[in-house]
C-alpha cells in the first residue's frame, strides 16, 4: 500500500474543505461593519450569511448526479472556480444586493466541495483507513475556520497600524472587503493542485474504464490489493439493477428506510444544535458579554484553535474507537455545554450608572439614554428594546455592544467556557464523524444521490439557523436561543444511542449488506 501517495491525493481534494471553512466563516469579521455601513436589519444581516448556504443546498441537490456523470475531480474543479469569482465579487461589492449575489455564486461552490470531496476520498482510501482519510476533508473545514478568524483580526489590527504598505492598501477603510476577498488566493491554488489528482477509481469502474481504475487503485493500495478491491466494486455495481437511472424514488424504498433515518437525523442534529451560529457568529456572540471588538475577534481566534485541536483528535480516534462512541460522547458535551452558555446569560444583568451614561455621551446625547440611568435589567431583551427606543435604530446598530460593555453584568468565563466545551464537543464527534457517515451508510449504486440529499437538508437546517440566529438573539434572548441548542443537541444524543450501528472497519460493500435488507 502506498500510504504516501494516498494521504498526498486526500489532502489536496481535502483543499476543497479548507475553501468551505474560509469562505463560511469568513463572514464572521463582516457581520459587524456590513450592518451600519448597509443599514440592514436583523433578518439582511442573517442574509447576507445564510444566503451562502442556500445555493449550497441546491449545490447539494446537484453536486451528487453530476459527479457521478462528469466525475469527482471535474466538479471540484469548477469549484474551485466559483470560488475564486466569488470572493472577488464579494470583495468589490458596492451595495447589499451585490454582496449577496457574489456570496450565493460561491455557496455552489461550498455545495460540490464538501459533497464530493469526501465522496472521492472514501472512493480512493483502503477501508482501514477511509475514516482517516475522509476526517482530512473535516479538518481542512476546520483549519479554514481557524485561519479565516486569525485573518479577520489580523486585517483589523493592520486597520489600526501606521506602517506604509498598510495605510497604503486601506485596511481600515476597507477591512470587511479584505477579510472577503483574501479567499481568492486558496481558490487558484486548490485549482491548479487538482490537476495532480486522478480520476475516481469507483467512479471509473461505474464507467466500464477497469483498467484505468485498477492502475490508480494499484498505486494507492498496491496490485495484490488493488485487483480484491476492483473486483469487489463491480460485482456490486454489477449485482445492481442497471436498466434505468437512479432516481429519488429508490432512496424511498422500504429496504433503504433504516440507513436513511439515520443520514437525515445525523444530517439534522449536526446543524439544529447551532454550530454555525457559533462559527459565523463568534465575534458578535462574544461581544454580547461586554469584552469589546478586539477581545471578541481574539477569543474567535480561540474558538478556531480549539475546533482545529479537537478534529486532530477525532481524526486520530475515529478508526481506533469507532464512529459511535465519539457521536455519544459529543453530544453529551453539546448538550452541557449550550446549557452552561444559557445559564451563562442568564444570570446577566444591564444596567446604566450615571457614570457609564456620561461616558456613552461621545455615543448617543447623554440625554436620550438618562430615562435609563439606574434601571436593571434582568435580561438582554429588555435591555436591547430600552436601548433602542432611546437612541433610535442606526445608533443601536452601530453602537449596541459599546452600550453593553457600560451596562452588562456577567462571568464572562462561564459564557467562554460554554462556546469551547460546545466546539470541543462538535470537533471531536459531529464535524468530522457525520461525512465519514455519509461516505459509508448508503449503497454504492444510490450514493451519490443518497448524500446529495442528505447533504441537502444538512445545509438546509444550516441556512435557517444562520439566518434566524441575529433575530433570535434580539427577540428572545442569547439564554433562550442557547438553551433551545441545548435541547435539540439531548435529543440527538438518545437517537444515537438507541439507532445508530458501528460502521468502523468494513468495507462499504460489507455495509451495504448489513444497512439495507430486502
Amino acid at each position: 500500500m502506498n500510504l504516501k501517495y494516498t494521504v498526498f491525493v486526500s489532502l489536496i481534494v481535502a483543499l476543497g474543505g479548507f475553501l468551505m471553512g474560509f469562505d463560511a466563516s469568513v463572514i464572521s469579521g463582516v457581520v459587524k461593519f456590513i450592518e451600519p455601513q448597509f443599514n440592514l436589519t436583523k433578518i439582511e444581516l442573517g442574509w447576507s450569511v445564510s444566503c451562502l448556504t442556500l445555493t449550497a443546498t441546491l449545490a447539494m441537490l446537484l453536486a451528487g448526479p453530476l459527479s457521478d456523470k462528469f466525475g469527482r475531480r471535474t466538479i471540484l474543479k469548477y469549484a474551485a472556480v466559483l470560488y475564486f469569482i466569488s470572493a472577488l465579487g464579494s470583495a468589490f461589492a458596492p451595495n447589499f444586493l451585490f454582496l449577496v449575489m457574489a456570496r450565493m455564486l460561491g455557496g455552489f461552490g461550498v455545495g460540490a466541495s464538501l459533497i464530493i470531496a469526501p465522496v472521492y476520498i472514501a472512493e480512493i482510501a483502503p477501508p482501514k483507513l477511509r475514516g482517516t482519510m475522509v476526517s482530512f476533508n473535516q479538518l481542512n473545514i476546520v483549519l479554514g475556520i481557524s485561519v479565516a478568524f486569525f485573518t479577520n483580526y489580523l486585517i483589523l489590527q493592520l486597520g489600526k497600524s501606521d506602517a506604509g504598505w498598510a495605510e497604503f492598501l486601506q485596511f481600515s477603510t476597507f477591512n470587511w472587503r479584505w477579510m472577503l476577498g483574501l479567499e481568492a488566493l486558496p481558490a487558484i491554488i486548490y485549482f491548479v493542485f487538482l490537476f495532480f489528482v486522478p480520476r475516481s477509481p469507483r467512479w471509473l469502474a461505474m464507467n466500464g474504464l477497469d483498467d484505468e481504475a485498477l492502475l490508480v487503485m494499484e498505486r494507492s493500495l498496491g496490485t495484490e490489493e488493488a485487483e480484491i478491491q476492483l473486483k469487489s466494486i463491480t460485482h456490486s455495481i454489477k449485482s445492481s439493477p442497471q436498466k434505468e437511472k437512479v432516481s429519488f424514488r429508490e432512496l424511498f424504498q422500504p429496504s433503504m428506510k433504516l440507513v436513511l433515518l439515520i443520514g437525515i437525523v445525523i444530517a439534522v442534529t449536526q446543524q439544529i444544535t447551532g454550530i454555525n451560529s457559533v462559527f459565523f457568529y463568534a465575534p458578535m456572540i462574544f461581544e454580547q458579554t461586554g469584552i469589546g471588538t478586539d477581545a471578541s475577534f481574539s477569543q474567535a481566534i480561540l474558538v478556531g484553535l480549539i475546533n482545529l485541536v479537537f478534529t486532530l483528535f477525532a481524526i486520530w480516534l475515529v478508526d481506533r474507537v469507532g464512529r459511535k462512541p465519539l457521536l455519544i460522547f459529543g453530544l453529551t458535551g453539546i448538550a452541557i455545554s449550550m446549557f452552561i452558555l444559557s445559564a451563562g446569560f442568564g444570570q446577566a444583568t444591564y444596567q446604566l450608572t450615571e457614570k457609564s451614561i456620561q461616558e456613552c455621551s461621545l455615543i448617543a446625547g447623554s440625554e436620550d439614554i438618562t430615562s435609563m440611568q439606574n434601571v436593571l435589567y434582568n435580561s438582554d431583551v429588555e435591555f436591547n428594546k430600552a436601548l433602542k427606543a432611546c437612541v433610535g435604530e442606526q445608533t443601536f446598530k452601530e453602537h449596541q455592544t459599546d452600550f453593553i460593555s457600560k451596562a452588562i453584568s456577567i462571568n464572562p468565563w462561564l459564557v467562554l467556557i460554554g462556546i469551547l466545551g460546545f466546539v470541543a464537543s462538535f470537533a471531536i464527534s459531529l464535524g468530522p464523524v457525520m461525512w465519514v457517515l455519509f461516505s459509508e451508510l448508503f449503497p454504492n449504486r444510490v450514493r451519490g444521490l443518497a448524500i446529495s440529499f442528505v447533504g441537502l437538508i444538512n445545509s438546509g437546517i444550516s441556512f435557517l439557523v444562520q439566518l434566524v440566529f441575529p433575530w433570535e438573539q434580539i427577540n428572545f434572548g442569547n439564554a433562550t436561543t442557547f438553551l433551545i441548542y441545548g435541547i435539540f443537541g439531548a435529543i440527538g444524543l438518545v437517537f444515537v444511542f438507541f439507532m445508530l450501528p458501528e460502521t468502523k472497519g468494513k468495507s462499504l460493500e460489507e455495509l451495504e449488506l448489513i444497512l439495507v435488507k430486502e
